[in-house]
């Protein structure tokens, strides 16, 4: 049966078997969560369980609310697997700060010129006015340039995806709305950045963590027990 490493590196939270338990930064500046040990004594799946779902309820509530004031509720719905990949897999490469930053932007940006290039930004949303013949393009487009820009440089970021796609079905289209979009987004990565303060969450300040560069997930610590 696997065992959690006794040593300093149990903190970590990885155990035998080789699978991760974060927070992979044991010696945070103030960890105050003390999530490892809660894993050990509570389970992980309980604990991180728990954690995934209070900080996606207060971010995502935090980002409702900015919605709200720019009145732009369809603002925010794109941004619930941003925060899952933050809070549940912070050290993959698709959850670093620069991953998400400029795939999101480039996903406004595509969305946007797609919606100008097919005549539309005056046009009805998908919703209201059907899936025409121009809509079609627009969405193919966008998603296809967001898509392509993220692979070529190197900054892949699975959500961005579904941003584009809010903005060239013409559900978030006016400034206000665009300007919502990028404050969540700095809102999912400040509270990504602070509650790594807070329990060692290995979230980056903006590269990707090194490691997952490839694998896009930590490689993990085997302990072999005697």
């Amino acid at each position: 049966m696997a065992e959690l490493n006794r040593s300093d590196g149990a903190e970590s939270g990885r155990v035998a078997d080789g699978e991760d338990l974060p927070p992979l930064r044991p010696h945070a500046p103030l960890n105050v969560l003390h999530l490892p040990r809660l894993a050990r004594r509570r389970g992980r799946d309980v604990v991180f369980g728990a954690f995934a779902f209070a900080s996606s309820l207060v971010s995502i509530a935090i980002i409702a609310a900015i919605a709200g004031w720019a009145r732009e509720p369809l603002a925010f719905p794109a941004l619930g697997p941003t925060a899952f990949l933050i809070f549940d897999h912070p050290r993959a490469e698709a959850a670093a700060p620069r991953n998400a930053v400029l795939g999101h932007a480039l996903a406004i940006a595509f969305g946007y010129g797609a919606l100008a290039a097919f005549g539309l930004r005056h046009a009805p949303p998908a919703i209201g006015g059907g899936l025409t013949a121009p809509r079609i393009g627009a969405v193919a487009v966008s998603l296809g340039l967001t898509a392509g820009a993220m692979a070529f440089f190197r900054i892949p970021h699975p959500p961005a995806a579904a941003t584009t796609l809010v903005v060239s079905l013409g559900l978030v289209t006016r400034p206000t709305g665009l300007v919502a979009l990028m404050l969540g987004v700095v809102v999912l990565l400040v509270q990504g950045e602070v509650l790594d303060r807070l329990g060692g969450l290995g979230y980056p300040l903006w590269h990707p963590a090194r490691h997952s560069r490839e694998s896009g997930r930590p490689r993990p610590e085997r302990q072999v027990s005697e």
